[in-house]
């Protein structure tokens, strides 16, 4: 039965729209739940649709697939903010959730089902044939597994903050991603009825949080999971399992191949401190060589944040995609198709590609711990990482409340840290693009990793992390053998003013960021041995390098040209 929205839900609408800033609703709206869609081996998915009242058939179809409920925020921020401007919204529930039934079985059941919903909608009265796809995080992961086979009626997408792998995301350059990942499999191996409500998760639950810091910090780690998941979990147990990506396990959660089938207009949406920017920054390098109408937007924003402080700029872009390419409303509000906003400056870019023209210029670390523009005749620096009481993670690309852009003082105060500073600045330095460290470095234990880091150091003294990367060293290695680092950090857009200074920041691990090695090559999941490991830097062949990019197009803000500039103050010292 279809059902209009109350007064409540009106005036949640409207004040939804005016905090982001939305163009006025085009029509009213009717909602018709618990739709059932036939899976091809016997299970049910449920739907909710969100529908243009009247008789109007509307611009098309957007396809939302979630494991996460088809309640707030989703029925507010995509259901309702849509179909009010004459689009058909669908709000599936992913297999196992939320009512559609079967078993959850994170990420492996999603191009199957996705393929059968799709046969669904040409069945539907109100289906014209056009079809869109939108969503965040595993939301746009089940866009990518749809991808992996292309249905004819698709004719644009919408991807915010999502990998298309993600055995890539949950073995990061071979480390184990486990505050996001044991976090993650915590919150949703529990029935959704029963789970922390999303302010509790967007906000941090500390009866939550102390559970998950306990398990985070015993070993092994296996069983430490288990005091939080409690058997509900069986998938992050063959996580654990298989360290290597290359394994055959891993293909049910790898649809790298769906990058090579896209054809149709996608935006992508990501973050600087988001833990799947990396990913959103190959979707767009892969899909644009292949001559795909493709445009990037990339903000200020960890992951979380993508909601709660980015969704002003997003659903304007996302709205102006699909006006564009499915509801055919009038010519396109995007005149650059990639849009990056410049931490440190408060300001957005446009531009016709990414990364933008640079000049790479590089640094070389100092016996004196600075960092400066000439090649050192030599000298060494050492620290040693001691798995017992790891390099604790602050900031950064993670999942947890404590994430994005922080002070990173008490961090770099630590024995275990190691620190090299630029005088201060006589003039901005602006960097867009891939900062890349090489390091020569030599452990006394071959069971090692090496955490890499650059930070803006402001007037004040206090240093805030720009970008940063772990590598995992090769166990290979005979012990104090050297060992010739190239690593490239995470995507980012940042200009240093005058009278900041660049640090380049190196530790042993960031803990529970990435699970620490244990320094004895012990498997993961079973391992309580642990072993310190001595990190000498030889300066001479260590240094880094930055795409100092020319002065760029400016704008006030990503999205419609009426939108004022995001503030990112909140989202990037605190």
């Amino acid at each position: 039965m279809k059902t209009s929205p109350g007064l409540p839900a009106r005036a949640i609408d409207r004040f939804l729209g005016r905090l982001r800033k939305l163009p006025e609703q085009r029509n009213e709206y009717v909602v018709e739940r618990g739709l059932r869609t036939p899976t091809r081996d016997g299970f049910v998915l449920v739907s909710d649709h969100y529908a243009p009242a009247g008789s109007d058939p509307g611009g098309g179809t957007i396809l939302i697939r979630t494991p996460y409920g088809r309640g707030a925020p989703v029925a507010q921020l995509w259901g309702s903010t849509f179909a009010a401007r004459g689009y058909h919204v669908v709000l599936q529930s992913c297999r196992g959730t939320a009512g559609s039934t079967g078993t959850f079985e994170p990420m492996v059941r999603e191009a199957q089902d996705a393929q059968d919903t799709v046969v669904w909608l040409r069945e539907q009265p109100w289906f014209t044939g056009n079809l869109a796809t939108m969503g965040m995080s595993y939301v746009a992961f089940t866009q990518w597994a749809l991808l992996a086979d292309p249905p004819p009626e698709l004719r644009a997408s919408v991807m915010v903050a999502g990998p298309h792998d993600f055995s890539r995301a949950i073995w990061e350059n071979d480390a184990f991603a486990l505050e996001t990942f044991l976090g993650w499999s915590a919150t949703n191996s529990v029935p959704n009825e029963d789970r922390p409500s999303l302010f509790q998760q967007l906000t941090g639950n500390r009866q939550r949080a102390n559970q998950l810091k306990s398990a985070f910090a015993s070993l092994p780690m296996a069983d430490a999971a288990e005091s939080v998941l409690h058997g509900r979990a069986p998938w992050y147990q063959e996580w654990l399992d298989h360290p290597d990506v290359s394994d055959p396990t891993w293909r049910r959660y790898d649809f790298t191949q769906a990058l090579r089938q896209v054809r149709t207009p996608t935006l992508l949406v990501g973050g600087w401190q988001d833990v799947f920017v990396g990913q959103t920054v190959q979707q767009y390098e892969t899909l644009r060589s292949q001559g795909v109408d493709v445009a990037l937007t990339l903000g200020p924003w960890s992951h979380v944040a993508h909601v709660l402080k980015g969704s002003a700029v997003i659903d304007n872009e996302a709205l102006d995609w699909l006006d564009t390419h499915l509801g055919e409303r009038g010519p396109r509000g995007r005149p650059q198709p990639v849009h990056t906003f410049v931490t440190g400056s408060d300001t957005w870019h446009a531009s016709p590609s990414w990364p933008p023209n640079h000049t790479e210029t590089s640094w070389y670390p100092n016996d004196d711990g600075l960092l400066g523009p000439t090649v050192p005749a030599g000298g060494r620096s050492a620290f040693r990482f001691d798995p017992s009481e790891p390099t604790p993670s602050v900031g950064g690309r993670r999942l947890a409340s404590g994430a994005g852009v922080r002070n990173n003082g008490d961090l770099e105060a630590r024995p275990d840290v190691l620190t090299f500073t630029t005088p201060r600045l006589t003039a901005d330095l602006e960097f867009e693009g891939f900062p890349v460290v090489d390091v020569s470095v030599s452990v006394d234990n071959p069971h090692a990793d090496l955490f890499i880091r650059i930070c803006d150091v402001d007037t004040k003294g206090r240093s805030h992390n720009i970008t940063d990367t772990l590598v995992r060293l090769d166990p290979a290695m005979a012990a104090g053998e050297v060992q010739n680092i190239t690593a490239r950090l995470s995507p980012c857009a940042h200009r240093l003013l005058t009278g900041h200074r660049l640090r380049l920041q190196l530790s042993g691990g960031s803990h529970p960021q990435y699970a620490r090695n244990l320094g004895t090559g012990e498997p993961m999941p079973t391992g309580t041995r642990l072993q310190s490991a001595l990190h000498t830097i030889e300066h001479a062949a260590t240094r880094l390098t930055l795409p100092v990019t020319s002065p760029a197009i400016t704008r006030p803000a990503a999205g419609r040209q009426d939108q004022p500039a995001h503030n990112p103050d909140e989202d990037q010292i605190q």
